[in-house]
């Protein structure tokens, strides 16, 4: 395992040290993780397009000015699910804006017109629906939450995420990515990923990748996360997210990081943290991504038959079957898993609330992965 002190040095390395770092990072996938890698076969639920930040790479979210912004009715959560079950997901995903009626009028007359004033209350009640009339177990990505926000949602809910991206606070400031932005406070994102931990929820964070920081930034980012982690045992996966620059963004002209660079920090991500957390990479914002199987990966994270990726909607999901045969090829077997671990699973009366400690059971094999196997 990697201290920070020696991941600081492999900023720049030659070919020949990373293939020898991503071998060592490959070596510790197997011994913890066996020949399995992973995904969740899902449907994305993005609840509302509006938020109160404006990150400068940024281009899902929408303003009332611009025509686009929207809130999701009952109806249209529903039928999103409903068509997750018809192609065999297990998984709901709601991701969604932070906050958008602390900023913007329309964001309160349309929570008002569903009979809410929050956000997160609405959350509850979509998560619920989803809950009660799907087979659907719903992730929730709702951003930073507080502890008592995070205890209301807990009962809707098999897994929470939230990407940490950063926990440098200099990309708060002027001409930085998360200039102006109250949810992306490191402090306040951190509070959550500890929050979490202390109610035992299952949860996702990570780290977004070219959007200003150094290379110490990053390392210090991931062992803020395993120090979590390390003290509460909750974090089950880890995201490696590469930027990509969109037009009609601040950061529309930034260079996006390279093959070789998430490579390098895939495999110091897999040798910093905890064998245990699962190390994820998104295989539809890279063209070669099978080589992120070399350095230490052991997850491909959601995968929709039914919605695409409503934060990179220009990059469309791999077919599934191409992920398997990519496994294949390495000697690697592609499985389908739920929106809970199956370390986490077992011990559900601790992890999950009791419904959905039951659901999640009914949908489960004896090994904690799907049941029922979809490709």
């Amino acid at each position: 395992m990697l201290t920070a002190e020696q991941a600081y040095t492999l900023e720049s390395i030659s070919e020949t040290e990373l293939n020898d770092l991503c071998a060592s990072a490959s070596n510790l996938r197997e011994s913890h993780w066996g020949d399995i890698v992973t995904y969740s076969r899902k449907v994305f639920i993005p609840l509302t397009n509006m938020c109160r930040d404006t990150c400068k790479y940024c281009t899902f979210v929408k303003t009332p000015e611009s025509g686009e912004a929207n809130l999701m009715t009952p109806d249209d959560v529903l039928a999103t699910a409903r068509a997750g079950d018809n192609l065999g997901c297990k998984e709901a995903l709601f991701s969604l804006g932070e906050r958008p009626e602390k900023r913007y009028r329309l964001a309160k007359d349309l929570l008002a017109a569903q009979g809410h004033d929050s956000t997160v209350s609405y959350l509850y009640a979509m998560a619920e629906l989803v809950m009660q009339r799907s087979q659907l177990v719903p992730h929730i990505n709702a951003g930073a939450l507080t502890e008592n926000e995070l205890r209301f949602l807990r009962p809707v809910a098999g897994s929470m995420g939230m990407m940490l991206e950063t926990n440098s606070p200099r990309l708060m400031q002027p001409g930085q990515a998360h200039h102006a932005c109250p949810d992306k406070q490191p402090k306040r994102r951190m509070a959550t990923l500890e929050a979490a931990g202390k109610l035992d929820i299952p949860f996702t964070t990570g780290l977004l990748i070219g959007i200003g920081e150094t290379w110490q930034e990053r390392v210090d980012s991931l062992i803020a996360i395993n120090q979590c982690h390390q003290q509460y045992g909750h974090i089950q996966e880890v995201i490696i997210q590469n930027f990509r620059a969109k037009e009609g963004t601040d950061m529309a002209g930034a260079i996006e990081p390279s093959q070789q660079d998430m490579l390098k920090t895939l495999a110091v991500a897999r040798l910093i943290l905890d064998p245990s957390i699962s190390l994820q990479a998104p295989p539809n914002l890279e063209q070669d991504y099978a080589r992120y199987l070399d350095a230490g990966i052991n997850d491909w994270g959601g995968i929709s038959p039914v919605t695409r990726d409503f934060i990179n909607p220009e990059r469309a999901w791999p077919q599934i079957e191409t992920l398997r045969k990519q496994c294949q090829a390495q000697q690697l077997t592609l499985q389908e898993r739920l929106t809970v671990y199956p370390s986490y699973l077992k011990s559900g009366a601790r992890y999950l609330a009791e419904n959905v400690n039951q659901r999640m059971q009914l949908i489960a094999s004896s090994s904690g992965l799907a049941a029922h196997q979809c490709f």
